[in-house]
């Protein structure tokens, strides 16, 4: 699933994924070309740009990696209801029990360092 996106082109799936209204911004106009190519986006019939189903998965899966990083870094961290619900479910962090935040479990650790250690 790796295809080696910059967090410039990372910014732009973020941005086309809010909605585009009238002119697309400098960011996502220079890396139309390379996510079309890459299928993460497609052109609808009315001209505008859609995140296709791999651009929504790859959205959500740096979101969830974000998020574990935050709570790793401080469990008051606030996630999206999306996120926390899917790191919950895989066992990746629970919930603290004064209700605050998460706590990231030994799992989210190990795979926390598995991320980083194969983006390195």
């Amino acid at each position: 699933m790796n295809d080696g996106l910059t967090r410039d082109e990372y910014d732009a799936l973020e941005q086309i994924s809010k909605g585009t209204h009238g002119r697309v911004s400098a960011c996502v106009a220079r890396n139309t070309k390379r996510l079309t190519g890459l299928k993460f986006i497609a052109y609808e019939k009315n001209g505008g740009l859609s995140l296709t189903e791999k651009g929504q998965q790859t959205l959500f899966i740096r979101n969830c990696i974000d998020g574990l990083r935050a709570i790793a870094s401080d469990p008051g961290s606030k996630l999206a209801a999306d996120v926390a619900l899917f790191l919950g479910k895989k066992g990746h962090i629970s919930p603290r029990p004064a209700g605050d935040g998460f706590d990231i479990t030994d799992k989210g650790r190990e795979s926390l360092a598995d991320i980083d250690s194969a983006a390195s």
